[in-house]
C-alpha cells in the first residue's frame, strides 16, 4: 500500500488534508479528507471545566513543545 498526504486548505483554526491509499495488489485508491480543529490550550482548558474535569497537570508534548498539549485530568462529578 502506498499513502500519501497532502494539506488541502489552511483556515486557522481549521485545517484541511487528504490522506490517499494506493493497494499495490488492484490499484484501487481510497481517499480520506478530514478538516480538524486545533483548539488553543486556553480554550481546552474551560471546555474540561464546563465537561466536569478538574485539569491536574498540562504537558507539553515532547514531539510539538508549546504545539502541542496532553491535559491530565480527572472528573469531577
Amino acid at each position: 500500500m502506498e499513502r500519501r498526504f497532502r494539506v488541502t486548505a489552511i483556515d486557522l483554526p481549521f485545517v484541511s488534508f487528504r490522506f490517499t491509499y494506493r493497494f499495490l495488489a488492484d490499484g484501487a485508491v481510497v481517499t480520506s479528507d478530514s478538516t480538524p480543529r486545533f483548539r488553543d490550550r486556553d480554550e481546552v482548558e474551560p471546555s474540561l471545566t464546563a465537561a466536569g474535569y478538574r485539569v491536574l497537570d498540562v504537558r507539553e508534548a515532547p514531539d510539538r513543545p508549546d504545539r502541542k498539549f496532553v491535559f491530565v485530568a480527572r472528573r469531577t462529578t
